[in-house]
């Protein structure tokens, strides 16, 4: 199914300003579906005739349309009320009921202007054929409905300046609130008065001025949102947060105007308690896990230390030479670690730590020879638990390509990475002495690489001879999440 855009694409031309009106009035007709009880269908022009390009359901009430009707032609019987609606500019409603299928739909036809234009006309269906008790809600949500439609044709709904949704954004079930143009409260809805009852508010919500009563609750607060009277007066289509006992609550303000002039407004309210809690979790979750890695790098540090404390301290080469491995493996999986502390994912961004990888490793292993490294294609992000685990293979292959091919005469080590989802490719390649005949040795570092490929970046490992002579090495892992 096409999406809208390619459905206004495909139904004619209309300027940028118009387009940007329809995508906003979709963004936000969800509250008047809701309030409607109704589905909303958007029709605009299309070859003589109307086609519809976006539909909504309500979800306070049973919706009229089980299909989609996007794409949808409009029946020959209903143009021309759809026409009347679109020359006029005026609000239509059909005289008598639409029967689909077993039950009857009442339908007002909403013309959409922008910039004085009718544009497109919104169809707001209802099911006539289910018995609602005329409840106080049930009639404000009717009655804020239509002063919304109402705006739709004058032009003045969608509201540029009003909040994109995000999470805790309130809806018209999580509770409303109606204000006159005082910023006094018309009506609260049963779950807008509990919201509001769980913040401390004990005074009755109807008829107080809500600005100064919410206020008046918050009192002692340090961290009170500027924008909060103009949304609690009703003033402005904006969205803001207030906390106070515990409780935290996401408010969301729509005007309603008439002709450019504020008379009352909209107030949405939501307990987004539990949310703010979980996130203030999860974000103290995310600081010990970065503590943790701080704390674990220092004592990798230290040890690394103490090993190259040691290594200077050794009359054997052969000892020294061990030492100075095992400082080199350490130093390796503290950055990583480093790196680790200094993010709230626990995923490493390799390409960033890879240049100090290639550098740490060709110093260690040959100090008094001149060797380039060179590093082509990208890691990508890498996984936390397999991040020390790939840092060391690169390192110890790395250092063997320097120390057993290039530690004599100097020379170059390319490393290529090549990243395709989870398979990653890891080649390394020297252009020094070659294995010849040979097989790989069976050093410690060899036995470090096989086993670290093969269990933990469940992969395989190839040695062989380049092109241009030298040694190329290729390994081939899985490093998904």
């Amino acid at each position: 199914m096409a999406n809208l855009a390619e459905m206004l694409r495909m139904s004619g031309s209309r300027s940028p300003v118009e387009t940007d009106w329809l995508h906003l009035l979709v963004v936000d007709w969800q509250v008047i579906a809701d309030l409607s009880f109704s589905d909303l269908v958007l029709w605009v022009e299309h070859e003589g005739g109307f086609v519809s390009v976006a539909h909504c359901r309500p979800t306070t009430g049973t919706t009229v349309h089980q299909d989609d009707v996007v794409g949808q032609s409009l029946p020959a019987s209903r143009v021309d009320l759809m026409v009347s609606a679109m020359s006029s500019g005026i609000i239509q409603h059909s005289q008598e009921p639409r029967w689909t299928g077993s039950y009857a739909v009442r339908e007002d036809l909403v013309p959409v202007v922008c910039n004085g234009r009718t544009i497109a006309v919104l169809s707001r269906e209802s099911n006539i054929g289910i018995a609602r008790a005329p409840s106080r809600l049930e009639v404000n949500y009717l009655s804020l409905a239509d002063e919304l439609c109402a705006m739709i044709s004058r032009g003045e709904f969608p509201q540029t300046s009003a909040p994109t949704a995000g999470r805790g954004t309130p809806r018209v079930g999580d509770g409303i609130v109606r204000l006159n143009v005082e910023g006094y409260v018309v009506y609260a809805s049963p779950n807008a008065m509990s919201c509001f009852h769980r913040m401390g508010l004990r005074s009755p919500v109807e008829g107080s001025l809500l600005a100064e009563a919410i206020v008046d609750t918050l009192e002692g607060s340090d961290s009170i949102d500027e924008s909060l009277a103009v949304v609690l007066m009703g003033r402005a289509a904006w969205r803001t947060e207030v906390e106070a006992n515990g409780a935290s609550l996401a408010l969301r303000a729509i005007p309603i105007t008439e002709y450019g002039q504020r008379r009352g407004g909209i107030i949405l309210v939501r307990d987004i308690s539990e949310i703010r809690l979980r996130e203030r979790e999860l974000l103290s979750k995310d600081a010990t896990i970065r503590e943790i890695h701080h704390r674990v790098k220092n004592n990798l540090q230290t040890v690394s230390a103490l090993l190259r404390l040691q290594s200077r301290r050794s009359t054997n080469d052969e000892t020294t030479s061990a030492l100075q491995e095992a400082q080199r493996r350490v130093a390796i999986i503290a950055l990583v670690h480093e790196t680790l502390s200094q993010t709230i994912d626990e995923t490493v961004d390799f390409d960033e730590l890879i240049g100090r990888i290639l550098s740490m490793s060709a110093d260690i292993a040959a100090p008094d020879a001149e060797v380039e490294t060179r590093f082509e294609g990208s890691f990508g992000r890498v996984p936390a638990r397999v991040a020390s685990s790939l840092a060391v293979v690169i390192t110890e292959l790395v250092a063997n390509a320097v120390e057993h091919g290039l530690s004599a005469t100097g020379g170059t080590v390319r490393l290529q990475a090549q990243r395709e989802g989870e398979a990653l490719t890891v080649t390394v390649v020297d252009d020094g002495a070659g294995l010849g005949e040979a097989e790989p040795g069976s050093g410690l570092g060899t036995q470090i690489v096989r086993t670290l490929v093969d269990a933990d970046l469940r992969g395989t490992i190839r040695w062989g001879a380049a092109e241009n002579g030298g040694t190329q090495v290729q390994v081939l892992a899985r490093v998904g999440s």
